[in-house]
C-alpha cells in the first residue's frame, strides 16, 4: 500500500497520487468510471479530485456530471469511508465566483450530487478578487463549523494572493487554505517553483499538482509532428508548448531513467513529482484500466539523487 501523507495541517491523510475526476462523464462513461474508481481504491489510494464544473466543456453536458458519477459510485460501492473527496467552487457559470452566497448555494448542490453529507476538501477553483478574502474565508469557515466541509484549499492562486489569504485567516481567526492546487510538472516548473513553492513549504500547505504529465507530453506519446496529429484534442497544444529542444531533452532524460527502472516515462515523471519536497499528491487522470495501473505504479518507483538531478538538469529553464 502507498504511504499516506497529510494534506497540509488538515488532519486528512491521502495517498501520494490523486485521481483526477475531470474525465468522469467525458472520456470515461459511468460504467468505466465506476471500474476505475473501484480499482483505484482497491489498490490503496484514496484522494479523488473533482469540481462542480466538470466536465461542462463537453457538448451536451452542463456541468456537475463528474460529481454525479462519483456520488452514484459512493452509494453503490459503500466506500465513502475509504476515500477523501475533494471538489471545487468558483469556475462554473451556474455558480460563479467566491461570494458567501454563491459558496453557500454551490456547496449544497455539490453535496447533493456527491450523495454525501460532508466534503473532505472544498477548494476555491480560482481566485475572485471582486470578493473580500474575509468574506470568502468566513463562508468556508461556517461550512466547516456546520460539519459540511472538513478542510479548504485554493487552486490557481498567485503567491501574493495566497499570502494575503493566509494573513486574513490569521488576523480574523478563520480557517486557512490547507492545500494549493497549481499547474506543475517536469516541464512547467517556474510558475510554481519561483514563489508558490517556498510559500507553501514555509506554511506547511499541501500541494496537489495538476497537469502532472503536461497534457500527456511527459508520457512520451508525442515526439514529433506526426505524433501530434494523432490527437485532435491535445495535439495542437502539445506542439505549440512542448515540442521544442527543451521538451525533447526532457523526454530523453525520462527515457534514460525509465530504462534503468524498467519503467515508463510517465511513471518517472510522476515519481519525480512525488519525490519533490512539498508535493503531497500529483493529480493524474486515467480512462482505461491499463492506463490507471501504469500511473499508480509510479507511487512505488523511487528515484535516487543522481536520477532526480539528471531530470532537474534536463528540465532547467535556461
Amino acid at each position: 500500500m502507498p504511504q499516506s501523507r497529510e494534506l497540509g495541517r488538515s488532519g486528512l491523510h491521502v495517498s501520494p497520487i490523486a485521481f483526477g475526476g475531470n474525465v468522469f462523464g467525458w472520456s470515461a462513461d459511468e460504467k468505466t468510471s465506476f471500474g476505475l474508481l473501484d480499482a483505484f481504491v482497491d489498490a490503496g489510494f484514496n484522494l479523488i479530485d473533482t469540481a462542480d464544473v466538470y466536465p461542462a466543456w463537453v457538448p451536451g453536458n452542463r456541468g456537475g456530471e463528474s460529481e454525479t458519477i462519483i456520488g452514484r459510485w459512493l452509494q453503490r460501492s459503500g466506500k465513502r469511508d475509504k476515500v477523501v473527496i475533494a471538489t471545487k467552487v468558483a469556475k462554473w457559470a451556474e455558480h460563479p465566483g467566491l461570494s458567501a452566497d454563491n459558496i453557500n448555494d454551490a456547496v449544497e448542490d455539490s453535496l447533493r450530487r456527491l450523495q454525501t453529507d460532508v466534503i473532505d476538501l472544498y477548494q476555491a477553483h480560482e481566485d475572485d478578487e471582486s470578493v473580500p478574502l474575509e468574506e470568502t474565508l468566513g463562508a468556508f469557515g461556517r461550512l466547516i463549523e456546520a460539519g459540511k466541509v472538513r478542510a479548504i484549499g485554493a487552486s490557481n492562486y498567485s503567491a501574493e494572493r495566497l499570502r494575503d489569504a493566509l494573513k486574513v485567516s490569521a488576523d480574523y481567526h478563520l480557517p486557512r487554505y490547507e492545500t494549493l492546487q497549481p499547474e506543475y510538472n517536469l516541464y512547467d516548473r517556474s510558475g510554481y517553483e519561483t514563489a508558490l513553492e517556498p510559500l507553501a513549504r514555509e506554511h506547511g500547505i499541501g500541494v496537489i499538482s495538476y497537469y502532472s504529465l503536461a497534457s500527456g507530453f511527459l508520457s512520451g506519446k508525442y515526439r514529433s509532428a506526426a505524433d501530434v496529429g494523432k490527437s485532435a484534442a491535445r495535439g495542437a497544444k502539445v506542439a505549440d508548448r512542448y515540442l521544442n529542444p527543451r521538451g525533447l531533452r526532457i523526454l530523453q532524460a525520462l527515457d534514460d531513467v525509465a530504462a534503468s527502472h524498467k519503467a515508463t516515462p510517465a511513471q518517472v515523471a510522476l515519481a519525480w513529482l512525488i519525490a519533490r519536497p512539498g508535493i503531497t499528491a500529483p493529480i493524474v487522470s486515467a480512462t482505461s484500466m491499463p492506463q490507471l495501473q501504469e500511473v499508480l505504479a509510479a507511487a512505488q518507483l523511487e528515484l535516487d539523487a543522481a536520477q532526480r538531478a539528471q531530470l532537474d538538469a534536463a528540465s532547467a529553464e535556461n
